[in-house]
């Protein structure tokens, strides 16, 4: 059964493992906690004390948030876990003007399910940061 959580009380970095998939320079374990932590919001889906899914939000607490990461680890991908991440973030991002979310172009039909809109916008990528160091 998979729980899903909006605090980080007992969540460890072991806990974190598998997540970045195909990121070439991916964050280690610590720099996924420190991340957890720093959001203004954050929801982990858990199965017997592992995480296996993550979404988080970034807000100015007033009008507007930003939704910068779902995963779901490969093997539990298929089960509704990311969609009930974002089901969850959304009620408690609840009463805000914007929340937006940035994509690859294949995985915008996957948001207009869950009652997102396509929108533009524009991006800077430093690669050598990615990693989190």
């Amino acid at each position: 059964m998979i729980e899903y959580k909006t605090d980080l009380e007992g969540i460890t970095e072991e806990m974190l493992d598998g997540f970045f998939v195909g990121w070439p320079d991916a964050p280690s374990k610590g720099t996924h906690l420190r991340l957890l932590e720093s959001s203004d919001k954050r929801v982990v889906a858990l199965e017997r004390g592992v995480a296996v899914g993550f979404i988080t939000a970034v807000s100015d607490g007033v009008l507007s948030a930003y939704i910068p990461f779902l995963e779901v680890l490969p093997d539990y991908q298929g089960r509704g876990i990311g969609e009930t991440l974002v089901k969850k973030m959304l009620e408690e991002l609840d009463g805000l003007y914007m929340i937006d979310l940035m994509c690859d172009p294949e995985l915008q039909p996957y948001y207009e399910r869950l009652g997102m809109q396509r929108s533009h916008g524009m991006v800077v990528r430093n690669y050598q940061n990615q990693s989190g160091r």
